[in-house]
């Protein structure tokens, strides 16, 4: 059975004075992420004019990939911190490209 591809892209909000802090947080992820089996692309933006409001747009090999990234200790580190960092959890979303 083939694998499929899956895009995700996941929006975060840092709390009001947390931009910064947040801001490290999420940059560190970028490179032990990108050396990820199965990571095609990990990128992280910020909204313009909207400090703290982060996107992150990722494209895995197949949902396996993306499964083990999301139990990586890096991650699971980050993630542990969302409460702390952030206004609510992420808003995930998973997509199988059709066209």
């Amino acid at each position: 059975m083939a694998q499929t591809a899956v895009t995700v892209i996941a929006e975060l909000n840092a709390r009001a004075g947390k931009e910064d802090e947040a801001r490290q947080l999420l940059l560190a992820l970028l490179e032990p992420t990108r050396q990820e089996e199965g990571c095609i692309q990990y990128d992280l933006h910020e909204v313009v004019g909207a400090p703290g409001h982060f996107l992150f747009y990722e494209n895995w090999r197949s949902r396996g990939s993306l499964d083990a990234h999301l139990k990586t200790p890096h991650f699971e580190s980050a993630f542990a911190r969302i409460p702390e960092l952030f206004e609510e959890t992420p808003r995930v979303l998973i997509s199988n490209r059709i066209g």
